[in-house]
């Protein structure tokens, strides 16, 4: 048996790899937070919700037949679902920004704040009330079960595949909005409304989009931790702890401080779980901690106006 620092090889790569994919879990919320808190200036709190909202549309996609007996519906899979359901949950975050979030763009964050955590309890409540707390499962799609054997531990493919699509999900995103004419749009309308204005672009609008898109991130994280996790109305209650103090580790507002403190997080948290069990659930906090001591703006943080 290989040992690596006194520890299992097979245990080590096993929690390396959990690690992993929490992490991109963890990048791929906070990215969607970054982009609302960075371009809105919005606390969003009910993300957590919308990643649920996600893995339910990809559910309910799923058991069209069971839901609706009688009517001959197809059952929608995975592949489809991880396009419709962050459709589906950006055209939701469209209705809450419109009547909701915009109403509080020009007042303190305290405001942004409860509006969030309201609009959270209304949601988790809705689909507590109907299917409980109890998980529902959701398949790996066939293309994806299964793995490979390396010898020195399994590596199943679905996995392999939440890293991959996380990456690049997350730089593709990551470059639109620091790196596209577009994304200097988007930045422009929040940092100088009044002048974007004049240059007959739709301000309102555009931030409708933006917060649109962030929480279609969140859909598509629900859509891809689904058939890793059950599906449950509470799955983004504790989730969302940690993200936004993965937000504010990387910097609030930092695109890519939200991405590169995901995944390094992640892999703490992971690697704890070997070497001290009993600090994994508070490791990242910890380092929060340290980091708004050290650095109280985040690794690649901006001071927010």
């Amino acid at each position: 048996m290989i040992l690596i620092f006194g520890v299992p090889i097979q245990a080590l790569t096993g929690q390396l790899m959990v690690g992993l994919i929490n992490g991109a879990f963890y990048a791929l919320l906070s990215l969607g937070v970054a982009i609302i808190f960075g371009m809105l200036r919005i606390a969003n709190f009910v993300h957590g919700a919308q990643y649920m909202l996600g893995a339910f549309v990809a559910w309910f996609l799923l058991n069209l037949p069971n839901i609706f007996p009688g009517l001959g519906l197809p059952t929608i899979g995975y592949w489809v679902a991880l396009v419709l359901a962050p459709l589906v949950v950006f055209g939701v975050g469209i209705l809450i920004e419109f009547l909701f979030i915009r109403r509080v763009y020009d007042l303190d964050h305290a405001y942004s704040l409860l509006l969030t955590i309201g609009l959270t309890m209304v949601l988790e409540g809705a689909f507590r009330l109907k299917y409980g707390s109890s998980g529902q499962p959701y398949e790996i799609p066939e293309l994806l079960k299964g793995g490979r054997n390396l010898g020195f531990m399994f590596l199943p493919y679905y996995r392999v595949w939440v890293v991959v699509v996380s990456l690049v999900v997350c730089f593709a995103t990551w470059f639109m909005i620091e790196r596209t004419k577009f994304g200097a749009y988007l930045r422009a309308a929040t940092e100088d409304p009044i002048l974007v204005r004049a240059f007959g672009i739709n301000v309102p609008l555009m931030l409708m989009l933006t917060y649109g898109f962030g929480v279609g991130l969140a859909g598509f994280t629900g859509v891809m931790a689904a058939p890793i996790y059950q599906v449950s109305p509470g799955m983004g209650q504790n989730l969302i702890i940690i993200v936004f103090a993965v937000v504010v580790i990387g910097g609030m507002g930092s695109i890519l401080g939200a991405i590169i403190s995901g995944f390094f997080l992640g892999i703490i948290e992971g690697l704890t779980k070997v070497f001290w069990p009993e600090a994994s659930n508070t490791v990242i906090f910890v380092i929060m901690a340290i980091i708004l001591l050290v650095r109280p703006n985040g690794l690649i943080g901006r001071v927010a106006k």
